[in-house]
């Protein structure tokens, strides 16, 4: 299959130049995301419906910060004869890839969000063939098929208001950039066609604030729960924290501590080292805002 790639606009525009591959070792090469752009001073209070509205409009940007207390998922969509080795992946490596949701074939709605749309109530999406990223539309419905099962993931966007409420520096937030996202040299547990690394997404933590911070996002283990890792990045096999995979470098304060949580973006790595023919995800860092409360998610 050879769609055409799609611009911002999601009209079409034809083109072969990119189409970005997996690197020798394995990993999915590092990517430029366009520049952040806050998306609005006040979209902390828009409501989760509100805040689709905007995107289906063709708003555009990171999801962090937006619909305050209001869960937000990571969206992978695969062909149906792909949906049972993605859902034992997920189910096998419950960190990177919680499930908060799995639709029927072909259905674009979800329990999580009444009347919203998957395929156009995300700020951005990506496209992929056989691994390989091809585009990065605004709206899906050109590229929908009926076969799609969709899988929506918790997200660590979702306990950065309980980080924020314990007194946790956010700082991508405060920085007004997307959060800063790795390719680790820890392998997920295989199921059946779909392998692939883990991911994580970085958080610099004053050593004041480590202890709330792991408290914190240990109560939500529905959306990553408790970090991963704490401190020298090479014990992920990271090697420089100033060039994630994903997303943009933030600056750090005097002393604060990286801390590493498991990061929905998994999945897609695990498409670019399984190469899927057909897959649809969000575009990181650019979730789907759902109707659900984050307390829902919250262990007492």
């Amino acid at each position: 299959m050879n769609r055409p790639i799609a611009t911002q606009d999601s009209r079409p525009l034809l083109t072969e130049d990119y189409r970005p591959t997996l690197t020798r070792d394995g990993r999915p090469p590092r990517t430029e995301d366009r520049p952040v752009t806050l998306v609005d001073e006040h979209a902390h209070a828009w409501s989760p419906a509100a805040a689709r509205a905007r995107f289906r409009a063709g708003l555009a940007g990171p999801t962090a910060g937006v619909a305050a207390g209001h869960t937000q998922v990571n969206l992978i969509s695969v062909p149906a004869d792909w949906a049972y080795d993605m859902l034992l992946f997920c189910q096998r490596n419950p960190k990177p890839c919680p499930v908060l949701d799995v639709t029927d074939a072909g259905s674009w709605s979800t329990v999580l969000a009444e009347g919203a749309d998957l395929r156009t109530d995300l700020p951005r999406y990506r496209v992929w063939e056989d691994g390989e990223l091809v585009a990065e539309p605004t709206d899906v419905r050109a590229y929908w098929r009926e076969d799609l099962v969709s899988f929506l993931i918790g997200c660590s966007f979702t306990f950065e208001w309980a980080l924020a409420g314990a007194g946790v520096p956010i700082r991508h937030v405060e920085q007004g950039r997307n959060v800063p996202m790795y390719v680790t040299d820890r392998q997920c547990r295989p199921a059946g066609r779909v392998h692939g690394p883990m991911v994580v997404s970085m958080r610099p933590v004053p050593p004041q604030h480590l202890a709330a911070a792991i408290r914190e996002s240990s109560l939500l283990p529905a959306v990553h729960g408790s970090p991963v890792h704490c401190g020298d990045p090479s014990g992920l096999g990271i090697d420089d924290l100033g060039r994630p995979d994903f997303g943009d470098a933030v600056d750090f304060a005097p002393d604060d501590i990286p801390v590493f949580w498991a990061c929905g973006v998994t999945p897609q790595a695990a498409v670019m080292a399984s190469r899927p023919p057909f897959a649809l995800t969000h575009a990181p860092g650019q979730m789907f805002l759902t109707d659900a409360r984050d307390e829902q998610y919250r262990v007492a």
